[in-house]
């Protein structure tokens, strides 16, 4: 007579115990959804809204690499063509910007290390780059070129350096292409030797970049000298961002977008340079 109340409670204990684990559980999902929501919440992207509660870009920059970013004579503000660019870039975002000068070796560890907000130093895209950084979308191009006198009409390519003599320095990757080409190498220290060496004709040719040139010859500096050939190969520069800034570069490429739009990006290429650079070339 007593064995079967017992079997009804136990059976009563053993529902209420169940719904209770039931219940346990529902809380404890709903614990591990709240604390993975408040991990995406600490993981989520305030790279634009830093920016605009603070009110400025905090920008990284040699100050040291003319015409891209340098001091201008006699009054040593800090001037340059990548300078002018992210100026006018933060003037859309409706911040103000602040530079920190730093040396090239150094200027990528204090992007890691949160110094700046992105760096505008004429940073080239390249595939080892992008597996680390972030970029925007690129503000200038250039590509190769090769440099002759006025007078040389035998160079018409790339391939026709073969047996050519070029100034070239050893360590620049156009020392490589005009070796690939089968030019007899001089060996220079840098641009100013190399041209020196084509205007006495003292060799044929020499292959360096294009925006190198368009500044040379924006200081009036490249009488008796010319391009004879522009190379396929084109580079790309941008301003470079630690992972996880999608917002702020999001921003940057909208701003960049709108200062190609109005003629901003050509009018600050064509007072550096004296040609449009920002837009890719048509080859």
């Amino acid at each position: 007579m007593r064995s079967r109340p017992i079997l009804a409670i136990s059976a009563a204990a053993l529902t209420v115990a169940l719904a209770g684990c039931t219940a346990a559980s529902a809380t404890s999902n709903s614990s591990a959804a709240s604390t993975a929501s408040g991990a995406e919440a600490e993981a989520a992207d305030t790279s634009l809204t830093d920016v605009q509660d603070a009110g400025v870009l905090i920008v990284g920059t040699e100050g040291t690499y003319r015409p891209f970013t340098y001091h201008e004579d006699g009054s040593g503000d800090l001037t340059g063509y990548d300078v002018e660019v992210i100026k006018a870039v933060a003037d859309q975002l409706g911040v103000e910007v602040q530079f920190e000068e730093t040396q090239w070796d150094a200027i990528f560890a204090g992007l890691d290390a949160g110094r700046f907000d992105v760096i505008a130093n004429q940073v080239s895209i390249t595939p080892e780059r992008e597996q680390k950084y972030e970029f925007s979308e690129p503000y200038t191009y250039s590509t190769g070129v090769v440099v002759v006198a006025d007078t040389n009409t035998d160079i018409t390519s790339v391939e026709s350096l073969a047996g050519k003599r070029t100034a070239q320095s050893l360590t620049s990757n156009w020392y490589t292409m005009a070796e690939e080409a089968g030019a007899e190498i001089e060996p220079v220290e840098g641009w100013a030797q190399a041209v020196a060496l084509v205007r006495d004709g003292r060799v044929d040719a020499t292959v360096n970049d294009l925006l190198t040139y368009l500044d040379y010859a924006q200081q009036g500096d490249n009488q008796g000298l010319r391009i004879a050939v522009q190379t396929d190969d084109v580079s790309r520069s941008a301003f470079a961002f630690a992972q996880g800034s999608d917002a702020l570069v999001a921003a940057i490429d909208q701003a960049l977008a709108d200062l190609q739009a109005d003629g901003t990006l050509e009018s600050l290429s064509r007072q550096f340079f004296g040609a449009d650079v920002s837009v890719a070339p048509a080859l």
